[in-house]
């Protein structure tokens, strides 16, 4: 079965769990949100997914995608992207070397990694970006690379863990519109965990309370 599946997935710290046993299934081209209370453990569950659950938590429950349950492997097998509040560009390297990073294995050779590379800022809206200073991007600018960046990997299922919560309210509006268009466009699940009623009714998916 194509998607991402949680089976009876819970995290605890200590001895204690953060909320009940969560089981769903989030389909290809659907953006499932997650709700809840401040601490709950919304962001700790897409660190277990993503496969990089800190010390100091355990976890219980599987993690499956596309019929293969990835719950021991390691984050970089699991092709599963993760996007979060701040998009973290590296300073070091231009805005090209930064999509360069995230793209896939199969892309091979200097040309075909640049058109690859050209072909993404310019679905982003920042054809001729390629050599610019992160720096120098506005905050939506730096989102829309951190998305490419993330897709040019090539990820089987997304999370968002609160991507647009740093943004104004307008430019928030217009950044998911390029999200969501593009998710769905990738065919693949989605995760999204989030604060913000207008995000779970622009994603326009099942919404699940996180409970304890």
């Amino acid at each position: 079965m194509r998607g991402l599946e949680l089976n009876s997935v819970t995290i605890h710290a200590g001895e204690a769990p953060l909320f009940a046993p969560l089981t769903l299934t989030v389909p290809p081209s659907t953006v499932t949100t997650i709700v809840g209370p401040s601490g709950i453990g919304k962001s700790t569950l897409m660190d277990f997914i993503g496969g990089h659950l800190a010390r100091g938590f355990h976890a219980t429950g599987t993690v499956i995608l596309d019929g293969q349950d990835v719950t021991r492997l390691p984050a970089e097998a699991r092709r599963i992207g993760i996007l979060f509040q701040d998009a973290a560009l590296f300073p070091h390297l231009s805005v090209g070397d930064n999509l360069a990073f995230g793209l896939a294995s199969h892309v091979r050779g200097r040309a075909m990694r640049r058109a690859s590379i050209e072909t993404a800022l310019d679905k982003a809206g920042l054809a001729g970006f390629a050599d610019r200073d992160p720096a120098t991007l506005s905050g939506g600018q730096r989102a829309r690379a951190a998305l490419m960046r993330t897709l040019l990997a090539e990820p089987c299922a997304l999370l968002l863990d609160e991507p647009f919560s740093k943004l104004d309210p307008d430019l928030r509006a217009d950044l998911r519109r390029f999200v969501f268009d593009h998710i769905r466009d990738r065919d693949i699940p989605v995760l999204m965990v989030t604060h913000d009623e207008a995000d779970a009714a622009a994603a326009d998916g099942p919404v699940i309370p996180l409970g304890g």
